[in-house]
């Protein structure tokens, strides 16, 4: 197809000799020339109707419609992700995310807090001072170990110096060891040589605090002069904090 010559007038032979509607249609026509054909269709209406213009474009149309594509005036349609339902429930959706995020990371900061707190408190052990002094009188078990506490010091929430008075008087030794275990645990002190009072009590005075809650049990045993010790007792009471 011979190119359009830029210097010679566009005219109605020009046009029709050198399939100008065909060119300009599918877009072989260089700028100047698609202007001059606007200009001479513009200048000359009825040659649009000469040259079956319309009925192309319809022909066009109709072979867009049997392909599925849309016409070029029609906004293209949109992916299901790009469709307004969609993208507001996206953005719902990562605003709910950020909030529970916010949320959990404020319990996981307060979480953090608590546990640095309790990991000071147990590598420091405080010890409250004792507001008051309890004397508690306790008739052990003289035949087994009972897991039921027959008492619970600092039950009232505050720091108590416990007074035990632990009934021995029925024993005939005068020197005891007594053991002292936390159930289910271990062993938390063993008093050796411990000799009663002259009302026949073993004196044994400690602050509630000293010892985290829980139960405990003694165990007291009598000690010969060769240092043997026989079993004599057993007791349980219970620390509260």
């Amino acid at each position: 197809m011979p190119a359009v010559p830029q210097s010679m007038p566009m005219d109605r032979e020009f046009i029709l000799r050198n399939q100008i509607p065909e060119r300009y249609l599918a877009g072989r026509l260089p700028i100047r020339g698609a202007q001059d054909f606007e200009r001479y269709c513009r200048e000359h209406p009825g040659l649009i109707d000469e040259i079956g213009l319309a009925e192309r474009v319809h022909a066009g149309l109709r072979l867009l419609e049997a392909g599925g594509v849309s016409s070029p005036w029609e906004a293209p349609t949109r992916k299901w992700w790009e469709q307004l339902p969609v993208m507001i429930a996206a953005l719902v959706l990562a605003c709910v995310a950020a909030i529970a995020a916010m949320v959990l990371w404020g319990k996981l900061a307060g979480r953090d807090a608590t546990i640095a707190s309790l990991q000071q408190a147990v590598a420091e052990q405080p010890l409250q001072p004792a507001t008051s002094t309890r004397t508690v009188r306790l008739v052990p078990s003289r035949t087994a170990p009972s897991r039921r506490a027959a008492v619970t010091l600092g039950s009232n929430g505050a720091a108590q110096m416990a007074d035990l008075k632990i009934d021995m008087s029925w024993s005939k030794f005068t020197a005891f060891r007594v053991t002292l275990d936390r159930q289910d645990q271990g062993r938390v002190a063993v008093l050796n040589y411990m000799l009663r009072d002259s009302n026949g009590d073993l004196r044994v005075s400690l602050n509630s605090t000293a010892l985290g809650p829980g139960i405990y049990e003694f165990a007291i045993e009598g000690l010969t002069l060769r240092g043997e010790a026989v079993a004599q007792a057993w007791m349980t009471i219970g620390i509260a904090h």
